[in-house]
């Protein structure tokens, strides 16, 4: 069973798709709470992997490899590393988290919310689990199609054109990627992963090397998003439904850090060659979405901004690694890896972060119908728990010591100042600039100051009511990972370090 955990992982979210498809459209209670249940064996099953996965061995384990399309040479092969384990287990909280709040605000069309919702799932779960290319890239594009319809049908009022807009982008960068995937199978002979590490495709060539490199750079670069192929998401996750920005945020745009990690080993010297255009992308990406961040007065678009600005440090600590590979002194591979380290833990502490914002802008958007900053005011005396819910959220998201986002910049800084220091230097403006935002646009401007009961009902005539019961659940597991991990990130240290050290001892 346990070489098969990944499977079932991975497709029982499918079964429960195809069970909601199969129910009465009528039975939307039936159908929310179906959706719900199916997502929780996903959730103990990750849960049980993560303490079943042999930190000190490393490596992959938990492989199946059996034959799939004999034709192409490509096997159903799957297997976890310290890398995939820990975002395995962030898909199947932030899956079950999201149907659970959906189940109390989606009331259209609740059937087919459901099944796309699920099989969203599947497709983020099979990506980080495969270790074959076809594989991989059925599952990348098999999450396309649940986003693009949850975005198009449940979304704002320009959702026909923000949903289109996502698919084109997203699906010309997988163009790039699968004309890579031919080049390596012709250099290659197979499709698989694990061979691509160890046989180097383009070696010898330096030109195709880096053609290959760059159909995979500029797939993960549109679907990261970095400057400037951005301008996609916040449309996106402005017209989105609450859950869909989670999902998007927390997981989507991290299939991309995850492609830029797991193609390293397979393309060193492209890496090396060009760390200096991802260092300078990630830099352009963390000032300007924070300074775009700063400027804007619609709370959605302002937190998608600062998506854009914190996936920019996982491309600084990435291609300040890079800058290094074949490096071997002692002083050197440890910044690298510490380097490593801090990208990677930025995709699970932006997860649990901005899927937190995301949710806490749904829930004021339940009860005001805008998310316009400047309808706000003076919310705190209002709803005090929504107010210190935000507060842990935005504060962890500005990196203040003791929560989990402080550590993801730290060690990517920490690294990044002993390999590339001025560039690092300029990266720290983002960190001030992030801090402005949180505390100026949002705090400020939405809790503090006196509440106008007159400017409240300019916007709209629901009474201002503090967090429901639903929604405190929704936040409580997402808030805990946050302080858990702010005063004690080693449990994810124990997976990506290994993964990291693994990573830059292929490489050399």
């Amino acid at each position: 069973m346990e070489s098969w955990i990944l499977t079932v992982i991975t497709f029982i979210p499918l079964l429960g798709a195809l069970i909601v498809l199969l129910m009465p459209s009528r039975w939307e209670h039936e159908i929310k709470w179906t959706a719900i249940i199916v997502s929780l064996v996903p959730l103990v099953l990750a849960s049980w992997l993560w303490f079943a996965y042999n930190k000190a061995t490393g490596g992959m384990q938990f492989q199946v490899n059996v034959p799939w399309i004999p034709a192409l040479h490509a096997n159903y092969h799957v297997g976890v590393d310290g890398l995939s384990v820990p975002l395995m287990f962030l898909t199947a909280l932030l899956s079950t988290l999201g149907m659970y709040y959906s189940a109390y605000v989606i009331h259209y069309r609740v059937k087919e919310y459901f099944f796309l919702f699920l099989l969203l799932e599947m497709g983020l779960f099979g990506v980080f689990i495969s270790l074959d290319f076809v594989l991989f890239y059925l599952f990348w594009e098999i999450g396309l199609v649940p986003m693009y319809l949850l975005i198009g049908v449940w979304g704002g009022e320009q959702r026909e054109y923000a949903a289109i807009k996502f698919f084109l982008y997203t699906l010309a960068g997988s163009v790039f990627m699968m004309l890579a995937i031919l080049g390596i199978y012709f250099n290659t002979g197979s499709f698989d992963i694990m061979n691509a590490i160890k046989v180097h495709p383009f070696a010898n060539n330096a030109l195709l090397a880096a053609m290959a490199f760059g159909g995979f750079a500029l797939a993960f670069g549109i679907k990261l998003p970095t400057f400037p192929f951005h301008t996609w998401l916040p449309d996106a996750h402005t017209q989105a439904p609450t859950a869909g920005s989670v999902m998007l945020a927390g997981v989507y745009l991290k299939l991309a850090a995850y492609g830029f990690l797991r193609m390293m080993p397979i393309f060193p010297g492209p890496y090396k060659t060009f760390a200096i255009v991802l260092i300078l992308l990630g830099l352009t990406s963390i000032i300007y979405g924070a300074l775009v961040s700063m400027a804007q007065t619609n709370l959605k678009r302002l937190i998608a901004y600062s998506s854009v600005s914190h996936m920019g440090y996982i491309l600084l600590g990435i291609g300040a690694a890079a800058t290094f590979i074949g490096a071997t002194g002692a002083g050197t591979v440890e910044s690298q890896a510490l380097a490593l380290d801090g990208a990677s833990l930025q995709m699970f502490t932006h997860g649990i972060i901005t899927g937190a914002l995301f949710f806490l802008a749904g829930m004021l958007h339940e009860r005001s119908d805008t998310f316009d900053l400047n309808a706000f005011g003076g919310l705190a005396g209002k709803t005090p728990y929504y107010y210190g819910m935000f507060m842990v959220a935005g504060l962890a998201s500005l990196g203040l010591p003791g929560l989990a986002g402080f550590w993801s910049e730290f060690f990517t800084f920490r690294g990044a100042f002993a390999l590339v220091k001025v560039y690092a230097a300029i990266g720290v403006i983002g960190i001030v600039v992030t801090a402005a935002y949180i505390l100026w646009r949002i705090v400020q401007n939405v809790f503090l100051g006196e509440f106008s009961e007159e400017k409240w009902k300019k916007v709209t005539d629901k009474p201002l009511e503090d967090m429901e019961g639903f929604e405190k659940v929704t936040l409580w597991p997402m808030v805990f990972f946050m302080l858990l991990f702010g005063v004690w990130p080693t449990p994810l240290l124990e997976f990506f370090n290994k993964a990291a050290l693994e990573i830059l001892h292929l490489v050399r």
